[in-house]
């Protein structure tokens, strides 16, 4: 049974989780004897070292098993930015091509997209940024298309942290194996919420993130297949297999695994479609209660059940959310000296600059009920019916 979170007790309704999750108290119970009691150093060879080496590599297991993976094929990292620079970043530098020549697409998370343009910038090598289609898809046609025979890598996320758009990964991966690149997936918001299989869909490396699953902040941990070489992302004394010096946080390591097995436990069909249910209620009575004027934006069936996407005509997102201050929800417009600019996803998949400006993200979690979905509804509809229009 899930417990309740005193988070949430009398707080604004929390339709923000792709933004990060409240650490579930089963995964605060797990950590918090290795913040006190089992403080040593796991490399240190005596009793006090002993218990965090072992909880380390039980944690290990935990994480490799929630996406098919071998304990020894993981290595933890300090957030999913570390994990994807050590991936794309080490996997460029560890290539023994001249000006190697990496792929990704335009809707990538900005930790793909820079460590991209740096490796352009600081070392001379070539990406080539695929397109998106309405939905937000990749067209497999266009990856193969792209390949060159100086192409290293490839890196397309599982599911859009905006849309929840779920990228066609397994085919990618495959033609990208057969080209003889690795395939880098960052799966930040897909762990914990669909099934993933590194095995079973031919991925070389994959990102998993601690605060998107239940965990704290600071952890995330990256897959790397047996026998993958990368250039380490940070350069000491040998842990993590070399690629991440520095004294694990096992703490926050412990939690990460916690939050994987408690994800792996409850990763079921009735948790998909229960999630998705309360999805679907609200983007169906926001529908009925402003008829004519919501736009669902991204695919409708292939996306992450806790995931909605949507533009309410004739209002500007951030707007709509500031005058409703018990919604905890996000917008994907960026802001820039009190200037709003249209989501780059939304703009990448071919929507207008109004479309875009009047987008909400609402997404679900863990401690969604149907009356924070009733109640959004309500809020949301009479806010945007009051709005002043334009």
């Amino acid at each position: 049974m899930i417990p309740a979170h005193p988070a949430f007790a009398d707080g604004p309704l929390y339709l923000d989780y792709n933004a990060t999750t409240p650490v579930d108290p089963r995964v605060a119970e797990a950590m918090e004897p290795y913040l006190a009691r089992w403080f040593g150093n796991p490399s240190s060879g005596h009793a006090y070292g002993a218990e965090p080496k072992q909880a380390l590599e039980r944690a290990r297991r935990q994480v490799a098993a929630l996406i098919g993976a071998r304990a020894d094929e993981i290595v933890f990292t300090g957030s999913g930015s570390e994990a994807d620079n050590l991936a794309i970043r080490g996997a460029v530098l560890a290539a023994e091509t001249d000006r190697p020549h990496v792929i990704t697409q335009v809707t990538e998370h900005p930790a793909v997209l820079e460590t991209c343009r740096a490796l352009e910038r600081l070392h001379g090598a070539d990406v080539t940024y695929l397109p998106v289609d309405h939905h937000g898809l990749v067209d497999p046609q266009d990856l193969t298309s792209a390949f060159t025979p100086r192409t290293v890598l490839v890196s397309v996320m599982a599911a859009n942290n905006e849309t929840g758009a779920l990228q066609p990964v397994s085919e990618l991966a495959r033609l990208t194996r057969a080209h003889g690149a690795l395939f880098h997936c960052d799966a930040a918001q897909a762990a914990g919420k669909i099934p993933l299989d590194v095995i079973a869909s031919g991925i070389d490396l994959m990102t998993v993130v601690g605060h998107k699953m239940y965990a704290p902040k600071g952890i995330a941990a990256l897959y790397i297949r047996t026998g993958v070489t990368l250039e380490p992302l940070v350069y000491g004394g040998g842990q993590e297999r070399g690629l991440h010096a520095g004294t694990e946080n096992v703490a926050l390591a412990v939690a990460l695994g916690a939050a994987a097995q408690l994800a792996a436990a409850e990763l079921t069909d009735a948790t998909h479609h229960g999630i998705a249910a309360l999805r679907d209620r609200l983007h169906d009575r926001l529908a009925d209660g402003l008829p004519g004027r919501v736009r669902l934006n991204g695919p409708y069936d292939n996306r992450l059940p806790n995931t909605l996407n949507i533009s309410i005509d004739d209002v500007r997102g951030h707007e709509l959310l500031a005058s409703v201050p018990e919604i905890a929800a996000s917008t994907g417009s960026a802001c820039h000296s009190g200037n709003h600019q249209p989501s780059p996803v939304l703009s990448a998949m071919g929507l207008d600059p109004a479309r875009s400006l009047s987008a909400l993200r609402l997404s679900l979690g863990r401690w969604t009920t149907t009356a924070d979905i009733n109640r959004t509804v309500e809020l949301l509809t009479t806010a945007a019916e009051a709005a002043p229009t334009g």
